[in-house]
Order: structure tokens, then C-alpha cells, then sequence
């Protein structure tokens, strides 16, 4: 197998040999460092606006009057975003180069921060949408990013880049109510802080956009789209993989809480257990790319994953309240090596970052619109039900297809297309 850090491109020869346009060189030094620095300030702005709403969804039902159907929409819409707008990331980065569509995302989620700060049911869902869209190009355009500007570096910068989604949402999960508490800011003023990290993000990468040599490589190597690729079997693999990890995880996060209240645990202490969860995470999804090749196979460390997340939902369904720190970690930390793993892929498996962002786009967008039933269904399965046991044993099921997909999307091969 190959390794997911210095080997990272040392893979077998592609299935096909697509031509690959020819790559600038990668940064070294100082401009390696602030790239890198760019590429972690990009992520984690990329859950923070989103995850921030679920802390504050009792003060946002009661005092504007919304149902919790509608709440729940807060959720589901950035993530319908995430998929239906995947396919148009590949178009903006060969149009305006990936730099600047990029810098455009986080722009994006500045103003919708900025929505937010409107009293205004519309302006809150509008804001919602604005921020979904961004974060939807950018979750398309970094793999490829990664891919072009640090290829012998692939799985070192895939594991920060994951740990710093995970880093943002458990930041959000942790902090957003005790800010508010402590500032004695409206829930609207405590929802637009989060900009201010989107902020942040824009000024330092704004150096990087006014780089002509960055630009004109982005164009050279996104010159036109990959043809063929819908039909390659291993690109399907990764997007199952992609897709049944991300369904396992909205669907627990949006439900793990409620189920540990209904198990006789307190809404803060169970709110917290998920912001645990994802504080492992952060180990997870930083480690698994890390060891790749290294010490185990990419294989088998997405079984591994997956049977951490499975033990963590059968301690659900025996002892959920008497074992949650056990339960939470290792679903962290299963979950954690989950998401590395799906973002390593789609970097591995593709032979330039012309083909990256392509894979990105099919992966992302099927992925993420399967995932946005995920919450949905589970609810609708309770309901049906009475109880969190079918529930869990639906999650522990799915969770076999998802080994099956993650086993064949570690082969070292590469998708077809041209």
C-alpha cells in the first residue's frame, strides 16, 4: 500500500494514463509554511457557522417562534448545499483559478455570518444557505489544493486538514454558549462571531491569491474537465466510502444527544459528550492518514475505524448513559479516522489535482446529499419504532457497506477518465 505521508504518490501506475499537464513546482521553506498555515485557517472555518447552531437551537426555537422541523432545516440545508453544489467547485476553480475561488469562500461565509446579525427568520436561513454554499466549494477545491502544492506531503496535510474540521466543530460544539453567556451578546450577535474566523482566514490567504505563479499553475493543471469518470467503478467506491461515512456521522451527531437524555443523562451533560466525541476526533482524523502505509494497511485501518464506530453504537445499545466516555471516545476516534481516510482517498486515488477536484466534486456531491437523509430517516425510524434500539442497529448495519467501499477504495490504483 502506499504510504499516506512521504510516499504518498508512490502508488501503482493508473489504470489509465491520462496526460498530466505540467505542475509548478511545490512550495518549499517559508512559502511551504504559510501555505500550510493558509490551508488550516481554510478548514477550520469550515464548521464553525454551522455546528455553532445546534448549542444555541432551544434559544432560536423560543424566541423566534420557529418549530423544531424548521430548526432542523438550520442542518439540512448546508448540507444539501455541500452536495448539490459540489459540482460546481471544478467550473469556479478552472474559471477564476483555485486561489481565488478559495478566497471567494471565505468571503462567502462572511456575509453569511453577516445575515445573521438581521432579526430576521429569513435573513437567519439565507445566511444558512450563504455559508453553505461556501463551505460547499471549499470542501471540493482543498483536496485538490493539497494534491497540487504538496504531493509528497499528501497524507501529513490531508490529517491536518481533517483534524481541523474536526478542531472547528468542537470548537463551535464547546465554546458558542459559553461565549454568549459571558458576553451577554443575542443569539444572532453570538451566530456572526463566528466571521470573524472566516476573517481571519481571508487576510491571510489574500497573499496567496495576488501570487500570479499560483494562479497560472491552477490554470494550467485545471484546464478541462475529467470525461469518464462517473463510470469508473474505483471513483464509486470512494464516493460510497465518502457518503456512508457521512451519513453515519450527521446522523449520529444530530440524534447521540437525545439519546443520551432519554437514557436519564442532562442536556448539558449530554451536549457535551458529543463535543468529546468530537475532541477524539481530532486524534482520529489526524493519526489515520499519518499511519497509513506505515505501520497499517489503508484497508485495514478503514475496517478498524468502522468497528471502533460499531462498538461505540452496540455500548449504545447496552449502557448508553454508564458508558458514554467510553463510547464517545471510541466513536471519536472511529469516526475521526473515517473522514482522514475518505479525504486521503479521494487525493490518492486520482493521478493529478485536474482529476482531484473531479473526484472531489463526485464524491462530495453524492456523498453529502446521502448524508442529508441520514438525520431525517433516523428520526423518522424512532418515531416509527418507539425507541433508540432499531435506530442503532440501522447505523451498526450501514456500517458494513462502509467497510466494503473503504476496502476497495484502498487498493492502490487510480481512476480512470481523460
Amino acid at each position: 500500500m502506499p504510504d499516506g505521508g512521504a510516499n504518498a504518490t508512490q502508488e501503482a501506475a493508473p489504470r489509465t494514463a491520462p496526460a498530466a499537464p505540467s505542475a509548478a513546482p511545490s512550495p518549499t521553506g517559508r512559502r511551504a509554511l504559510w501555505l500550510g498555515i493558509g490551508v488550516i485557517l481554510l478548514a477550520l472555518n469550515l464548521r464553525p457557522a454551522l455546528v455553532a447552531v445546534s448549542p444555541l437551537a432551544g434559544t432560536i426555537r423560543s424566541e423566534s417562534g420557529m418549530s423544531a422541523a424548521a430548526t432542523s432545516l438550520l442542518t439540512a440545508l448546508p448540507l444539501l448545499c455541500f452536495g448539490l453544489l459540489a459540482p460546481v467547485a471544478p467550473r469556479l476553480g478552472r474559471r477564476f483559478g483555485t486561489e481565488r475561488s478559495l478566497l471567494g469562500t471565505m468571503a462567502l461565509i462572511c456575509a453569511g455570518t453577516g445575515l445573521r446579525l438581521l432579526d430576521s427568520v429569513a435573513a437567519l436561513f439565507a445566511g444558512t444557505v450563504v455559508i453553505g454554499a461556501g463551505i460547499a466549494v471549499a470542501n471540493v477545491l482543498l483536496p485538490g489544493l493539497i494534491k497540487r502544492d504538496f504531493p509528497s506531503r499528501a497524507g501529513l496535510m490531508t490529517g491536518l486538514y481533517s483534524m481541523s474540521l474536526f478542531g472547528g466543530a468542537a470548537l463551535a460544539a464547546g465554546i458558542t454558549v459559553p461565549v454568549q453567556q459571558a458576553t451577554g451578546l443575542n443569539w444572532q450577535a453570538t451566530l456572526a462571531c463566528w466571521g470573524s474566523l472566516a476573517v481571519i482566514a481571508l487576510i491571510v490567504w489574500l497573499p496567496r491569491v495576488r501570487s500570479r505563479t499560483g494562479v497560472a499553475a491552477t490554470a494550467r493543471q485545471t484546464a478541462r474537465p475529467v470525461r469518464g469518470l462517473w463510470r469508473d467503478p474505483l471513483a464509486w467506491q470512494v464516493t460510497g466510502y465518502m457518503g456512508l461515512q457521512s451519513l453515519s456521522y450527521y446522523a449520529a451527531a444530530a440524534w447521540l444527544p437525545t439519546m443520551l437524555e432519554d437514557a436519564g443523562m442532562s442536556a448539558g451533560d449530554a451536549g457535551w459528550m458529543l463535543s468529546y466525541s468530537s475532541l477524539l476526533g481530532i486524534a482520529g482524523s489526524f493519526l489515520a492518514p499519518v499511519v497509513v502505509g506505515r505501520r497499517l494497511r489503508a484497508g485495514v485501518l478503514a475496517a478498524l475505524g468502522a468497528v471502533l464506530c460499531a462498538t461505540a453504537f452496540a455500548g449504545m445499545l447496552a449502557a448508553p448513559a454508564g458508558g458514554a466516555y467510553i463510547w464517545m471516545t471510541l466513536l471519536g476516534l472511529g469516526q475521526g479516522a473515517a473522514i482522514s481516510l475518505a479525504l486521503l482517498f479521494i487525493v490518492q486515488r486520482a493521478p493529478d489535482a485536474r482529476h482531484t477536484a473531479q473526484l472531489s466534486s463526485m464524491a462530495q456531491c453524492s456523498g453529502y446529499i446521502l448524508a442529508a437523509t441520514g438525520p431525517a430517516v433516523l428520526g423518522a425510524v424512532h418515531d416509527a419504532s418507539g425507541s433508540w434500539t432499531v435506530p442503532l442497529a440501522v447505523l451498526l448495519a450501514l456500517l458494513l457497506p462502509q467497510i466494503a467501499a473503504g476496502w476497495g477504495a484502498a487498493r492502490p490504483r487510480q481512476v480512470a477518465g481523460r
